[in-house]
């Protein structure tokens, strides 16, 4: 990747190191007395714990881990669903790698592909597209889930099947959006947050405006942030630097790549395949409302809830988490996932328990991978 040095420079990082202790320390923050950061977005988790962000930052600065890895806060229903859909005769079940492994009530994707049932691992739903097209014979069934992010890109294949006239061609719809349950954790009176460092990806397509509410409503600072240990760093300057002017708005540090008002082709595919669910039910936050997309009834045909009768068409269904996951508990920063009881014991990447040790965006699956093995072993 081009450029990318720039934003990895030691003698910067020490500089913005140098500007956040000096800012913290303006307005009285310490160890006894934190100010809580939520990273929204799990890439970002990943990020700070790979560059050991957490460890280098003032001491009063905590990060809290957000609800921002859309494979982590889908409920075990869903994946239970995946499999049921995955079983049916002649169906090809197609999803995203890090879903493979995710557990359900009973079985992952993975166990279930090994007890028969054909689910292949692909890359975008215009791969499942093309297995459509040279498997006329077969229903081929499209994993959909994700942010903002991936949604363009599903509504988009629907849109071409649409066009080709393929009748054997699906998505089971599990998007999401954003800023919901980023409200409902504001409302939630047990949650201590300051400010927020706002998902770049999802930004990239919806832009700034949809987060106005938590400065307008809130009066908590947000700034969208790139991935890069410059980018964090820089961001955790500008949320600390907004809490020390009295200030609570919505900046944009990535503005490389994130424009104000979002991508217009993109929003434009979303708004013509996908409207608002009444609710959705997320892992560890309930069920919150507006917070999932669903195929609007001119695409109907290429909705699998409808083609097969299952998920929120044929009623939703709720599973307790498995006695001694805390998941719920990680994933809206309430505790770290070392706190967990499970974490290194009844759960670990060989043999989840939870979804947040297998998606390569999950809390539990970034402290594992950057020394908490070894706090778990300890």
């Amino acid at each position: 990747m081009k450029y990318v040095t720039e934003f990895r420079d030691p003698k910067a990082a020490k500089s913005l190191l140098a500007a956040i202790a000096q800012t913290a320390d303006k307005i009285g923050v310490t160890r006894a007395k934190p100010l809580h950061i939520m990273e929204i977005c799990g890439g970002h988790t990943h990020a700070i714990f790979r560059y050991g962000l957490d460890k280098l930052v003032h001491e009063g600065v905590e990060f809290i881990h957000g609800p921002g890895c859309p494979v982590c806060v889908l409920p075990m229903s869903r994946i239970d669903e995946c499999v049921e859909i995955a079983r049916q005769p002649g169906v090809i079940f197609t999803t995203f790698g890090d879903a493979m492994r995710v557990p359900g009530h009973k079985q992952s994707l993975l166990q279930a592909k090994a007890a028969g049932a054909d689910i292949r691992m692909v890359y975008s739903p215009l791969d499942a597209l093309e297995l459509a097209r040279r498997n006329p014979d077969r229903e081929v069934v499209f994993f959909g889930l994700g942010f903002e992010t991936t949604t363009p890109s599903t509504a988009l294949s629907i849109q071409a099947a649409a066009r080709e006239g393929l009748t054997n061609f699906s998505i089971f719809c599990n998007h999401i959006t954003v800023p919901e349950p980023i409200k409902a954790l504001l409302d939630d009176p047990d949650m201590v947050l300051d400010g927020f460092i706002g998902p770049g990806h999802v930004s990239m397509v919806i832009g700034t405006h949809p987060y106005d509410f938590i400065a307008r409503d809130y009066h908590k600072p947000i700034v969208v942030a790139g991935f890069e240990p410059l980018d964090l760093l820089q961001s955790v300057l500008m949320v600390l630097t907004q809490i020390a002017e009295r200030r609570a708005e919505v900046e944009n540090q990535y503005a490389r790549v994130v424009p104000e008002h979002g991508n217009p082709v993109s929003l434009a595919a979303i708004d013509d395949v996908y409207e608002k669910r009444p609710s959705f039910e997320w892992r560890g936050l309930g069920e919150i409302d507006a917070s999932g997309l669903r195929i609007r009834p001119k695409y109907a045909a290429f909705d699998s809830e409808e083609k097969f009768c299952i998920g929120y068409a044929a009623g939703p269904r709720h599973f307790e988490e498995p006695e001694g996951c805390a998941c719920g508990a990680v994933m809206t920063g309430r505790i770290k996932p070392t706190a967990c009881p499970q974490f290194g014991r009844g759960c670990t990447p060989e043999m989840p328990l939870g979804a947040l040790m297998v998606s390569s965006e999950g809390a539990c699956a970034a402290y594992w991978q950057y020394g908490g093995a070894r706090a778990a072993a300890e």
